[in-house]
């Protein structure tokens, strides 16, 4: 078996690059959707009667989590969206015809989805600065933890809906789109989770976003950065990024045998 090659990877990697470039709709996509959902929480944060301390303190806590709703859904999408532009442009048998191996392949489309999330997110994140004098970058190294760990989890949602995809036909598309929101009342975007019923609190803590937004709520609200709930959202991260893997590669090799690679429908 040859080795992964980094010129095959950056190759397909270009090839999305010539694709948003030459598209401007799709460019405007990656900023439209995070920019509109700051904006809308921003203003919901200032309508509110809170007195002037806590209207600070609260705008900070759901503009925070806002954006990195939206980074864990920009992953996500962006990646899915990336291997979904190969089916729909039948692409995906020739790729998979010529040299390139499945697992080159996936972390071409994963690059690439962190590269439209951090295309989305910077200019939304820059923008809540004009808007509210908001800042995200205040949270400092720990807004790095947070993002690495939202992205890793979106990557691993999205493999395994594009390895879906792969196996069963384009019947499985819609999972892109709403699977993420499925999890949102579970990840405890907006609200602690200890809100929740007893019995899916422990549903919820098996997230890492979960962990995520609890370690952002505790460091917005005590300035303490809490370690152990970044460690946890980075060792779920890896269990389900492992299975992520596992299943579009198990999944490539089902649509292979029953020859579904050429095939793109229901």
């Amino acid at each position: 078996m040859s080795p992964l090659s980094a010129g095959r990877i950056g190759a397909l990697m270009l090839r999305h690059w010539y694709l948003l470039r030459s598209s401007w709709p799709r460019l405007l996509d990656m900023i439209y959707w995070p920019t509109v959902q700051m904006l809308t929480w921003g203003f919901i944060t200032l309508s509110l009667p809170l007195p002037a301390g806590a209207a600070g303190q609260g705008l900070g806590v759901l503009l925070g989590a806002a954006l990195l709703w939206d980074v864990l859904l920009r992953a996500q999408l962006g990646t899915s969206m990336s291997f979904l532009e190969e089916m729909y442009a039948r692409n995906l048998g020739h790729l998979l015809a010529s040299p390139l191996r499945p697992i080159e392949l996936l972390i071409a489309i994963a690059v690439v989805g962190l590269l439209r999330t951090l295309a989305g997110m910077v200019p939304t994140s820059l923008l809540a600065i004009w808007f509210f004098g908001y800042s995200v970058y205040d949270m400092g190294l720990a807004l790095a933890g947070f993002f690495g760990a939202l992205v890793l989890m979106g990557w691993a949602i999205a493999l395994f809906i594009s390895g879906l995809v792969m196996r069963v036909g384009m019947g499985a598309e819609a999972l892109a789109w709403g699977f993420v929101f499925a999890i949102a009342p579970l990840s405890a975007v907006f609200y602690p989770v200890s809100v929740l019923p007893p019995f899916l609190q422990g549903v919820a803590w098996c997230l890492p976003s979960a962990h995520v937004f609890e370690g952002m709520r505790r460091l917005l609200l005590t300035g303490t950065v809490d370690g152990a709930a970044i460690g946890l959202a980075f060792a779920l991260d890896g269990l389900y990024l492992a299975l992520g893997i596992f299943a579009f590669l198990r999944f490539h090799d089902g649509a292979r045998d029953k020859g579904r690679l050429l095939q793109t429908g229901e």
